[in-house]
């Protein structure tokens, strides 16, 4: 077994969709980033490599390559999981926190478990909203930041 953490942070833009573990949220600020700025599943990607000992996020998609422009979040996760597969790993669970002070999450938690686990196929996908409590910047809406805790194996 072999455990990585992972953590992103955007900052909140007028003018981008917002979009957390592949879920459109209807909020006026969406984050800003060269992909589709999805932190939650960015962290979930750099635990994941972590784990591997893989590298982290930028390394696999560069930020400076134009084929990562608007991309899907997701896709680069179905990417990053064929990646361990091909060295002979399985994901076998996620731990995720999305720290916010808007939008409230707590009614797309389920649904950005469930397109993570569709995403890595099945494994367990914990996903947790917080607030910052109006402390800092994420406190101050800034950005929306998230953090990840996986875990795999080597497979047998």
């Amino acid at each position: 077994m072999r455990v990585g953490i992972g953590y992103d942070v955007h900052p909140l833009a007028p003018g981008r969709p917002l979009v957390l573990g592949g879920v459109r949220i209807d909020h006026p600020k969406g984050l800003d980033g060269h992909s589709d700025a999805d932190v939650l599943t960015h962290a979930v990607i750099d635990a994941l490599l972590g784990a591997a000992g893989l590298g982290d996020i930028g390394t696999l998609f560069p930020a400076d390559d134009p084929k990562y422009r608007n991309a899907s979040s997701l896709d680069m996760l179905r990417s990053a999981t064929a990646l361990l597969a091909k060295s002979g790993y399985r994901v076998v669970n996620v731990d995720s926190t999305v720290i916010a002070q808007e939008p409230r999450l707590h009614s797309h938690l389920a649904q950005m478990s469930a397109n993570l686990v569709a995403a890595l196929g099945t494994v367990d996908v914990n996903v947790k909203g917080k607030s910052p409590e109006g402390l800092g910047a994420l406190g101050q809406g800034a950005g929306i930041a998230a953090q990840a805790v996986a875990t795999i194996e080597e497979e047998a």
